[in-house]
């Protein structure tokens, strides 16, 4: 049997195991309930914190020219960005909503013009031959085959309009991450202050390293990847829009798509000129197929103007971050995507690379220490 200072010291220990379990249970509540509440801000402020670091050399340039004055440099950084973002993104994005509308109307109405298959396409394997059968047929008679296909034409039609539809909220959160972008970097001081801080807690002496890796990577992916690709999807957007192209808007994103996966535009912009040219006159048909081939070769010069020495990444890395991105969260998905899966896989290289280091140094001083 158990004395009576035994019993005493395991009561003692039960109520401290009970009371560290509540505070543990109270806590985990809390922050559960915190993370919920600020759940749907996650992705903007994510996007708006890699804006800001991406653009604060600019901001720091700016407030020079004005004298120190951060308030001032941020409100235009604010009203040029939103110009920028809004006008365009609009243009395109009421292009790609009719183009969608524009199809779905005309398989319901049986006024959608499709091009005759190609016979070539008979030789693809597998699928060759149904696809070619299924093509001819849609050429002729879209609303019949249509009929024979209800469910799946109603999927995807509405699966395509809600996708456009998306681009519209979309705009919206890339709006209003740039205003809160543009908070941080008016707060720049503190903020990185109170994030050293936490990194220094975190990871202790490696926690100004992280920093320093993140901020480069941002930098780097944010504008050798990310600014070049809406620059040449801005670019593709305009030429098509001026070569009153259907679905302008649409392949517009597809080349932005493209671009951040580190392909050429051409891939798109290619078959767009090959048709351009069946119904256009021969000159506006060539200039625009120049105009294709600068936009696609374009990031050959953008490329070393914005990323500068920047970090050497894996396209696939990018390609998967930008996809499951999107897959994820939609048209800003894509961008913060890219940044965070390069961002990942930057500190991860670091990290490796540091603790090889750190054992080669470690066996060296054992070596001399024998």
């Amino acid at each position: 049997m158990k004395t009576s200072q035994e019993l005493t010291i395991d009561q003692a220990f039960n109520r401290r195991v009970i009371d560290i379990a509540i505070k543990l249970s109270a806590m985990a509540m809390i922050i559960l309930w915190c993370f919920s509440i600020i759940r749907p801000f996650i992705l903007i402020t994510v996007w708006a914190a890699i804006l800001a670091v991406a653009l604060y050399p600019l901001h720091e340039k700016l407030t020079a020219l004005l004298k120190g004055n951060k308030k001032l440099a941020s409100a235009i950084i604010a009203l040029v960005g939103i110009s920028i973002i809004a006008v365009p993104s609009i243009n395109l994005s009421s292009s790609a909503i009719d183009s969608a509308q524009h199809v779905y109307n005309g398989i319901e109405d049986g006024t959608l013009k499709i091009p005759a298959a190609d016979e070539s396409i008979k030789e693809w394997p597998l699928v060759g031959e149904k696809l070619f059968n299924l093509w001819q047929d849609a050429s002729q008679d879209i609303q019949k085959v249509a009929g024979q296909y209800p469910e799946q034409v109603k999927s995807l039609s509405s699966t395509l309009l809600s996708a456009v539809a998306g681009i519209g909220g979309g705009i919206l959160q890339f709006i209003v991450s740039l205003i809160i972008a543009v908070v941080f970097m008016a707060k720049s001081a503190s903020l990185h202050l109170g994030v050293s801080k936490l990194m220094r807690r975190l990871m202790n002496d490696s926690g100004d390293r992280t920093i320093s890796t993140t901020i480069a990577t941002i930098r780097s992916v944010a504008t050798g990847v990310l600014g070049v690709a809406v620059i040449q999807s801005l670019l593709s957007g305009i030429g098509l829009m001026i070569a009153d192209i259907p679905g302008a808007g649409i392949w517009a994103i597809a080349v932005l798509i493209l671009a951040i996966a580190q392909l050429p535009p051409i891939i798109i912009l290619g078959p767009v000129a090959a048709y351009y040219f069946s119904v256009a006159d021969t000159t506006p048909a060539v200039a625009f197929l120049i105009f294709s081939i600068i936009v696609s070769a374009s990031d050959a010069f953008l490329k070393p103007l914005f990323l500068g020495r920047g970090m050497s990444i894996p396209m696939i890395v990018i390609l998967l971050g930008a996809i499951g991105g999107m897959l994820l969260s939609g048209i800003i998905g894509l961008f913060v995507g890219a940044v965070v899966l390069a961002l990942g896989y930057e500190l991860m290289m670091d990290w490796l690379g540091h603790t090889s280091k750190d054992k080669i140094e470690d066996k060296a001083t054992e070596g001399q220490q024998s």
